[in-house]
C-alpha cells in the first residue's frame, strides 16, 4: 500500500511534537528546532513517494530530520569560525548542566541519547531511525550514559 499525500500529511502532522522535541534537544533553541522540523516535513513531502514501507514512516521521517539537524549544526560550526558571538540571557538558560552534557557527545551518542530518552523510542525503532544495527545503539546508549555521568559528577566536583 503506497501513501498518500493526504495520508502523508496527517501522520507528519501527528508527528511534529515528537520531532520538535528532537529538534529542540541537538539544536538548542526554539527557532532553530521549528525551522528544521519545517524542512524535514518539506523533504519528506517531495520524497514520500518514495517511501517503499508506509509502516516505516515515523522512522523514516525522523531520520530526515536528524539529517536536517546535522546539517544546521556543521553550518553553525562554520559560521561560529568565522566570528564569535556574544553570549545572551537565552545562552544562559541553555547551558543547564545535562544540557550541556548532552551536547558536549559526540554526535553518534547524542543521537541515540536523544531518540532513546527524549522521544521514548525503542532500541528497534531508534536502531531504524539511525539505520544502525540494535547492538550498536545498545553500545552507544551504555558509552554516552557513562560519559554522561563522568561529565556530570566532574561539573558537580567543580562547583
Amino acid at each position: 500500500m503506497d501513501l498518500t499525500e493526504l495520508d502523508y500529511l496527517e501522520r507528519a502532522e501527528a508527528l511534529r511534537g515528537k520531532l520538535y522535541g528532537i529538534a529542540l534537544l541537538t539544536l538548542g533553541g526554539e527557532a532553530a528546532a521549528i525551522d528544521a522540523v519545517d524542512e524535514a516535513v518539506y523533504k519528506g513531502y517531495r520524497n514520500y513517494r518514495k517511501l517503499r514501507q508506509p509502516q516505516y514512516f515515523e522512522t523514516w521521517l525522523i531520520r530526515i530530520l536528524i539529517n536536517v539537524c546535522r546539517d544546521e549544526l556543521r553550518r553553525r560550526k562554520r559560521e561560529l569560525a568565522v566570528e564569535t558571538l556574544p553570549e545572551t540571557a537565552g545562552d544562559a538558560y541553555d547551558a543547564l548542566p545535562l544540557k550541556e552534557a548532552i551536547r558536549r557527545l559526540p554526535e553518534p551518542l547524542r543521537d541515540v541519547i536523544i531518540l532513546r530518552y527524549f522521544t521514548g523510542l525503542t532500541l528497534e525503532e531508534t536502531a531504524a531511525a539511525l539505520s544502525i544495527p540494535r547492538g550498536t545503539v545498545a553500545t552507544r546508549q551504555r558509552k554516552a550514559l557513562s560519559l554522561l555521568k563522568l561529565d556530570l559528577m566532574a561539573e558537580e566536583g567543580a562547583s
